[in-house]
């Protein structure tokens, strides 16, 4: 007789659909497929200290130095949490670890992060405005 397959059952199987709608999650939030050319940026738009309030009333802010043609570096700072990372720009925007950075206008950005629960392994998207101060 032929083996049946196998077959996720409760908790496996709820654990196993979870982890594949985070990551679709993950990646339906943050990456957006671009055809367009790396092109030099005006640094005036991004330079600068940038600064804001996620939903759940956490603060963040956001430094862009140096920003030359395309690439910049970048220092991120909420609660705990510290990243510093070069970026490259395209489209108006750059990442830098789990967050993106879109420039809507002069001296506003849109902020999407996402959050990974420590506690529970799920994630979720925090989006919040920045402005440059």
């Amino acid at each position: 007789a032929a083996a049946e397959p196998h077959e996720l059952t409760g908790a496996a199987a709820m654990a196993d659909m979870m982890s594949i709608l985070s990551a679709s999650y993950k990646s339906a939030g943050l990456n957006v497929p671009s055809k367009t050319p790396y092109v030099a940026v005006d640094p005036t738009l991004y330079e600068g200290s940038w600064s804001g309030k996620y939903p759940d009333g956490k603060t963040f802010s956001i430094k862009v130095s140096q920003v030359d043609g395309f690439r910049a570096k970048v220092a991120y700072s909420s609660g705990t949490t510290n990243k510093y990372q070069d970026v490259l720009i395209k489209d108006n925007a750059f990442r830098f670890g789990d967050t993106k950075f879109l420039l809507q206008g002069n001296g506003r950005a849109l902020i999407k992060n996402v959050v990974t629960d420590p506690a529970t392994g799920s994630t979720y998207l925090d989006q919040a405005i920045a402005t440059r101060n």
